[in-house]
């Protein structure tokens, strides 16, 4: 029982040192990503690097304060308990600076396009820190904390690691027809620099980061706002906040594995065809057609598979946590816990589309008069989310992220509805499904709760794998009725992979 109860404190205290990491990391580069995107590739890259340098400077702050706060304002574990948290706190902040010695390095390569360089570092880096801390909880268990602090350091050591050396390798090459698309000719260009007679960075794109780093703050209080109500105010118990943990972590998956790099990339995509500070009728007519169609496609692709979550997440959320956990997660609170999270999974995937739109294309007053915005939606959600947790357990956390993501959802189809209110484009039409598929999605969701209250949980394999056939037959129907009637949505995923295959082959 003893080491049990260890285990617990272990892992609630190492949620909050994953929360220190992940704070640090948003507020130091979060701003500096989303401006040094933005724009026309004729820029001056020196300038822009100088800018992204500045985020390192800027998370050795933020580790330092944010590690004070994790030290002496919340409430620190026993050492005999729980030991080695205070290292813990110092290497956490360590890897997330370590971290962000990769910045200029990640956005040359996103904005050059280096798909297959972004996906091998972040395989890898996981991979391997996940071999490591299964070493280390095998071998040495008596580290604890140590463990998941020396991998987090070897993960960001890693991931910066591979991009230095694949662009050592490439700038090293004179052969390489990559090499003459960067603004860069040798490894020494990639440093800060200071040229006489020219600014240390871009003023505009200073700006435009300063914007983005007031609405950094409270994007990240929406962002993780139900973990900081958890670890400043304690409003859950260990054992509800391991299931609330244990139940984020996977229905946030689909977001992370899918939804986020969607978001990344295609912010990148509309903020080089659109123009900051030109409404769409002053801008290339081409320009602003392909990135309607493009965006149609994208809300159509988020809405379907939002969807499939949610309607079949509904019927076999019960099933996979018993699975994964057995009776502990699935007799309790994780099912109606899941089946929330499957909602906001829809919610999280139409508000990533259309947030990357509209960051994308604001101006710089456009974000600042956002930011008012964001302010009153982080306070309101802070105090909801406080108030259900209190009236329904953890499910009030899902529910408060739900309404925020239905606000700023609103928020972004306005400004999508303004932004081509006077062109003949409508690319909100893609939140718009024919009868027939919404037929299907109904029937299928109908029948699957049908099989799940005669086939799941207690009736023993056999009658599971027949929920889990049912399943599947209306996942295949589903998706075939999808492939027939929303061609447009096919056209685009096609081409989407043809390019995809032409860039992997290129880089």
């Amino acid at each position: 029982m003893k080491n049990t109860r260890i285990s617990i404190n272990s892992a609630f205290f190492l949620y909050r040192l994953t929360l220190l990491y992940s704070t640090t990391i948003f507020l130091a580069r979060e701003a500096f990503r989303r401006a040094c995107l933005s724009g026309s590739a004729q820029r001056d890259w020196s300038q822009t690097l100088n800018l992204l340098w500045l985020s390192v400077p800027l998370g050795v702050f933020w580790s330092f304060f944010l590690g004070w706060v994790w030290l002496q304002l919340l409430e620190v574990p026993n050492s005999n308990v729980v030991p080695h948290y205070g290292t813990g706190v110092v290497v956490f902040g360590l890897s997330a600076v370590v971290e962000l010695l990769g910045e200029p390095f990640w956005v040359l390569a996103q904005a050059h396009m280096f798909v297959k360089l972004k996906v091998i570092a972040e395989s890898l880096s996981v991979i391997l820190k996940s071999f490591l801390t299964a070493f280390l909880v095998l071998w040495l268990p008596h580290w604890g904390l140590y463990i998941f602090s020396l991998a987090q350091l070897f993960y960001t050591a890693v991931l910066v690691l591979c991009y230095v050396i694949y662009f050592t390798k490439l700038l090293g090459s004179s052969q390489s027809a990559k090499q003459q698309t960067l603004p860069v000719s040798r490894m020494m260009d990639l440093l800060p620099s200071v040229t006489r007679g020219r600014a240390f960075v871009n003023w505009k794109e200073a700006k435009l980061t300063w914007s983005f780093f007031k609405q950094s703050f409270l994007k990240q209080i929406l962002t993780e706002g139900e973990r900081y109500v958890m670890t400043f105010l304690n409003v859950l118990n260990f054992g509800d906040q391991g299931v609330y943990d244990i139940v984020n972590n996977l229905g946030s998956l689909v977001a992370r594995l899918i939804f986020q790099p969607i978001e990344e990339s295609f912010y990148i995509f509309f903020a080089k065809v659109l123009e900051r500070e030109k409404e769409a009728t002053l801008q290339k007519q081409e320009d602003i057609a392909v990135a309607a169609a493009v965006l149609e496609s994208l809300l159509k692709l988020a809405l379907l598979a939002g969807l499939t979550i949610t309607v079949f997440g509904f019927a076999y959320s019960q099933l996979a946590l018993d699975i994964y956990g057995g009776t502990m997660l699935s007799s309790g609170s994780g099912p109606v816990l899941l089946r929330s999270y499957c909602l906001y999974v829809l919610l999280l995937a139409i508000n990533g589309v259309t947030e990357c739109f509209m960051f994308a294309a604001m101006s710089k007053e456009e974000v600042d008069r956002y930011n008012f915005t964001m302010l009153a939606l982080s306070s309101s959600f802070l105090v909801l989310s406080y108030l259900l947790t209190r009236w329904c357990g953890s499910v009030g956390f899902i529910l408060a992220n739900c309404f925020n993501m239905g606000i700023r959802i609103t928020q972004s189809l306005f400004f999508i509805h303004r932004y081509y209110r006077k062109s003949p484009h409508r690319p909100l039409a893609g939140l718009y499904l024919s009868p027939v598929l919404l037929g299907a999605f109904a029937l299928s969701g109908g029948i699957t709760s049908i099989s799940e209250v005669f086939l799941c949980c207690e009736q023993g394999w056999p009658a599971r794998l027949a929920h889990i056939a049912v399943g599947a037959l209306c996942l295949g129907v589903t998706l075939g009725t999808a492939f027939f009637t929303e061609t447009k949505l096919i056209h685009f995923l096609r081409t989407q992979l043809g390019v995809s295959r032409l860039t992997d082959k290129t880089t």
